[in-house]
């Protein structure tokens, strides 16, 4: 018999050890989103791998985006879309629709998957039990002839405000991972589209987390020869802005990250969801997948 397999298997596990170690009944927040979202095989290994996180005695939470789903809906539905210096705004309409396909269809084909996967999950919105409170997301803009300031309202998008942190650890310590619509509830009783990547950064925060992993659909952040950076100490994102390293739509997301850090979580990953078992790879080897953003490489 050829044990060559087997003991490469074992050596595998042997190396997760310190690492599960590291991890035991720590928080780890996963920002699902890009096309590990819609892809079926990536998505089935997503499931697997938050079962695997689970047994393994980490407490994962899912934070999950939607916008393609959402924009394919509110074309069926033939809901017009108006746009604000370029974000889209959401009005009462397209705000049904955004809950429809957030905290039905998608939250909960992802439990089911963690199911099938042989997990438990509890699907829930940040309007469930006031997990996650909004506000009114609004912009100031400067008219450069006139020095004029308007402020542009974007209807019913919101920034996260307070996250109720009490609903999760009740679902994490009965076992079951919960998996969170990024839809929060205003002061004033409307309902608030938040940004997928906005919302898990303040969850992650208030849960205290080990880890923040952001799924894109990108390696991660990558030096003027197009090569990933690993490692990202908090006082070198600044300057990399600034020479033009880190560009364009990768922008907001380091700079989330850096917040998130700077607010106490010990590292935000920057990872591809597009590699297959990204996560296990990211937490559970020596290797890692993605660029991790923290104060000392912590």
């Amino acid at each position: 018999m050829d044990h060559t397999g087997i003991s490469e298997t074992a050596r595998i596990l042997s190396e997760a050890l310190p690492f599960l170690q590291k991890y035991d009944d720590q928080v780890i927040v996963v920002k699902f989103g890009g096309h590990a979202m819609v892809d079926a095989t990536l998505a089935q290994q997503f499931a697997r791998d938050m079962v695997m996180l689970k047994v393994c005695g980490l407490n994962p939470v899912v934070v999950h985006g939607g916008g393609p789903q959402i924009n394919r809906m509110l074309d069926k539905l033939n809901v017009k879309a108006e746009f604000r210096d370029g974000l889209r705004v959401t009005d009462p309409e397209t705000m049904e629709v955004v809950e429809m396909v957030l905290s039905g269809s998608i939250n909960k084909s992802i439990v089911s998957s963690i199911q099938q996967a042989g997990g438990r999950a509890v699907g829930i919105s940040g309007k469930d039990g006031n997990l996650l409170t909004a506000k009114r997301l609004t912009k100031e803009k400067k008219d450069a002839a006139t020095g004029t300031i308007t402020t542009i309202d974007f209807g019913q998008v919101g920034e996260p405000g307070e996250v109720n942190t009490e609903i999760l650890y009740t679902i994490m310590k009965s076992d079951a991972i919960p998996v969170i619509a990024p839809v929060g509830i205003g002061m004033d009783g409307l309902t608030y589209n938040v940004n997928a990547d906005t919302a898990a950064g303040a969850i992650a925060t208030a849960l205290r987390a080990k880890r923040l992993l952001m799924l894109t659909d990108v390696a991660g952040v990558l030096d003027k020869n197009k090569q990933l950076i690993r490692e990202l100490k908090l006082a070198d994102v600044q300057g990399l802005v600034d020479d033009g390293t880190i560009t364009a739509g990768m922008i907001p997301k380091i700079e989330s990250a850096a917040a998130v850090v700077s607010s106490g979580v010990d590292g935000v990953i920057i990872l591809d969801g597009r590699v297959p078992h990204a996560v296990l790879l990211e937490l559970l080897t020596p290797h890692g997948v993605g660029t991790r953003v923290s104060r000392k490489g912590a």
